[in-house]
């Protein structure tokens, strides 16, 4: 298993946040974790609803609260899933990551007791991203 201490801890703080998950649908639960440059920690799982169209992912959720809170400097987001693979965060979370914390990194864990993490920067999933430049970079 590769990854600092630190990564490790956030791991299992995300795992902690996943059990909060409403997924009565896809019974797919994820948690995450996300630090701010001070290392205030949000955390987030995701939320189903009915209308998929309105759940919202754990990562979205971490990052919503924090931003709605006035923080707007991110060094670390950790997410996990009950996978025995590690899940990436999907395409819109990758859109809005991209946009609030350009230089953040990422950690991701497999669940399942599968011990797996991978570390990576948004920038490398998400190549050639989109950019309006609406948001003050870091």
């Amino acid at each position: 298993m590769i990854g600092t201490d630190f990564d490790h801890q956030l791991i299992q703080l995300a795992q902690k946040a996943k059990e909060r998950a409403i997924a009565p649908i896809s019974g797919f639960k994820v948690g995450a974790v996300l630090v701010t440059s001070e290392g205030k920690r949000y955390f987030g799982c995701n939320i189903e609803n009915v209308s998929l169209s309105l759940s919202i992912c754990a990562e979205r959720v971490a990052f919503l609260k924090a931003l709605s809170e006035g923080e707007t400097k991110f060094i670390t987001l950790a997410l996990i899933s009950d996978s025995k693979d590690i899940v990436t965060p999907c395409g819109a979370c990758r859109q809005l990551i991209w946009e609030f914390a350009p230089n953040i990194t990422i950690v991701m864990g497999a669940g399942a007791g599968q011990g797996k993490m991978q570390t990576t920067k948004i920038a490398d999933l998400l190549p050639q991203a989109f950019t309006f430049h609406c948001h003050k970079k870091e």
